[in-house]
This record gives structure tokens, C-alpha cells and sequence, in this order.
């Protein structure tokens, strides 16, 4: 009885994952050729702010913890690289790896207070505590107020591949993307991600058989702010500067709805509701027409029309079971 209902529950989760593996490797590949014909430095803006859309979706598609505040981890991480480069004159991925020590501090702080509540209680905290942030960076010496940290260089891989370089610099981001993604792959397949899927569905019976849900919870939850500032310390090498916007509560909400127009609990859904969301902003810069009110009246019909998001519906539509079955063949 046990073996044919594991054997009915492979057969039916095999096709989906075909197909998410099918959409990878295609993204993989598009994205190796891209900046031969695109402009490399859009592409780099995609892959960091995707990445900081997949470390929040970790923490709401997977934990259900929502976060208002975790423009906090992207944008602190940017301003420690942005430091530890520029004025210690640390390497790029030690710059790095201070940025993401940071956000992971941060993480720690904000998630212990947080967890402590549920539901919009806990993400109101979350909100207070990224603003205390930010007015912490607005008048911190370090961060040189509303003027940012402007000018920092992004120095030499290893000491010997030269990131000036556009096309160094867009493989190195991409390696990092691709080895952040391949760390939430590996965090939500494992039994510490079943462990989170299940409180998320129903924390009392996670409860009642022994977890310690708040130890996963902060786990999660330091886990989501560590790639968020992974994201947001490339974010400052490619662009060379962290400013106040990076903090700033918009931040927050952006990421939110490039998780939700993407697909909560999807893998590559947030990808591509990140890229969405920046090509219309990079697309509507120079129009008259205002970004917000393009992404807003977006979201309204993906919140009316795809209540799971692009992907999420691609997967449950009449074309997802085709590509489902195609893959399976």
C-alpha cells in the first residue's frame, strides 16, 4: 500500500520537475549568449535583483513569512561591499562575503523580534525595524548620508581577472547567481525545506510533532536575508554605488510584487518576475508615462487573472500539462 502510493506520488511530481528543469536549462543557456547581444550591465541589474527575489521567496513562498523589511539585508549589504571594498580596500568577493556576513547579521536581529509574532503583526515589525534601518543609513558616517557611496571599484577576481571589464564582470554575477539559486534548490529540497513547507501549511502540527518551528523560522529567515545581501553586494559592484534607494521601503515592496507577479513557491517564478519588473522600468525611464501606474495596473490583472503568478499558472495551465508530458516523453 505504501510502495504504490510513493510510486503514485513520484510519477505525478516527476513531470513538473522536468519541466522546471527544461526552463532552467533553457535560462541557463540565454543567459551564457546574452550579453553577446544584449547590453551586458541590464542583464547584471536582472540577475541581482532576480536573486533578491528568490531569497525572499524563500522566506514567504516556503517559510509563509512575510516581510516587509528586507530592503534592509539587500541595501545594508550593499553599503558593507560598498565599505569593505572601497575604504578597506578588500577584493570583490571578500567585499562580498562581508556584505552577506552582514545582511546574515541583520537577518539574526530582525528575525528574532519578528518571529516572535504572526501574521501582520510580524510583518509590521519587520517594516519597522527596515525603516529604523534606514534612518540608521541616512545618518551613519559611513554611508555619507543622501549622497551614498559613489566611485567603488570593483578590483580584480582572486587578484587576476580584471571586473572593469564588462564581460568578466556579467560572468562573474552570473556565476554567483547560478550558485545562489543552486543554494535555495538545495535548501528547499532538503528535509530542512520540507520542515518549512510544513509549518507554513499548519504550524501546530509542526509543533505538536517536536520541531522547535521558531529555531526554523529564524533559520529561514537568515538564510533569505544572506542571499538578499548576496544580491545586494553584486548589486553594488555592477553598478558602483549604494545609495539610500537600496534601503528604502519602495525596495521592499518592489521585491514583493516581483514574487508575486512571478509565482510564490515556484523556483524560477520570482526570475521572471524580476525581469519583468526591471524591463519595464529601464523601458518606461525615459517615457512620460509613470513605471508605477504600468507595474501597478500589471499587478491588479495578475492578482485577478493568475492568482499564482506567471509561472505558477504556466504550470497548472492546459500548455504546462503539454510541456509536462513532452518533457516526460
Amino acid at each position: 500500500m505504501n510502495s504504490q502510493a510513493s510510486g503514485t506520488i513520484t510519477s505525478t511530481r516527476r513531470p513538473l520537475i522536468r519541466l522546471e528543469t527544461v526552463l532552467i536549462l533553457l535560462g541557463v543557456a540565454a543567459l551564457v549568449l546574452a550579453p553577446f547581444y544584449f547590453y551586458p550591465i541590464f542583464i547584471m541589474k536582472v540577475l541581482c535583483f532576480a536573486l533578491f527575489a528568490c531569497a525572499f521567496n524563500l522566506l514567504l513562498g516556503y517559510a509563509g513569512i512575510l516581510s516587509f523589511g528586507h530592503a534592509a539585508f539587500f541595501g545594508g549589504a550593499a553599503y558593507f561591499t560598498a565599505h569593505a571594498v572601497k575604504e578597506w580596500g578588500l577584493s570583490p568577493e571578500l567585499g562580498i562575503l562581508v556584505g552577506v556576513a552582514g545582511a546574515a547579521l541583520l537577518g539574526l536581529v530582525i528575525g528574532f523580534l519578528a518571529i516572535r509574532r504572526q501574521g501582520i503583526y510580524s510583518t509590521m515589525i519587520t517594516l519597522a525595524l527596515a525603516q529604523m534601518f534606514f534612518f540608521f543609513c541616512l545618518q551613519a558616517a559611513f554611508t555619507h548620508g543622501e549622497d551614498g557611496i559613489q566611485g567603488i571599484p570593483r578590483g580584480r577576481l582572486f587578484g587576476l581577472i580584471d571586473l572593469e571589464n564588462p564581460l568578466y564582470m556579467y560572468f562573474f554575477v552570473l556565476g554567483v547567481f547560478l550558485a545562489g539559486m543552486l543554494v535555495i534548490w538545495r535548501v528547499i529540497h532538503s528535509p530542512f525545506g520540507m520542515i518549512l513547507r510544513s509549518i507554513r501549511e499548519n504550524e501546530n502540527r509542526a509543533i505538536s510533532l517536536g520541531y522547535s518551528v521558531s529555531r526554523y523560522k529564524l533559520g529561514a529567515f537568515v538564510m533569505s536575508a544572506a542571499l538578499a545581501g548576496l544580491a545586494g553586494g553584486l548589486k553594488a559592484l555592477v553598478f558602483q554605488f549604494a545609495t539610500l534607494t537600496d534601503v528604502s521601503w519602495q525596495m521592499s515592496g518592489e521585491v514583493v510584487l516581483m514574487t508575486l507577479l512571478g509565482g510564490i513557491g515556484t523556483l524560477v517564478g520570482p526570475v521572471f518576475g524580476a525581469a519583468l519588473v526591471t524591463t519595464l522600468g529601464n523601458y518606461f525611464a525615459t517615457s512620460e508615462l509613470p513605471v508605477t501606474l504600468v507595474t501597478g495596473v500589471i499587478f491588479m490583472v495578475c492578482v485577478l487573472v493568475f492568482r499564482r503568478g506567471m509561472i505558477g499558472e504556466l504550470y497548472a495551465s492546459r500548455l504546462g500539462k503539454k510541456l509536462e508530458r513532452r518533457a516526460e516523453d
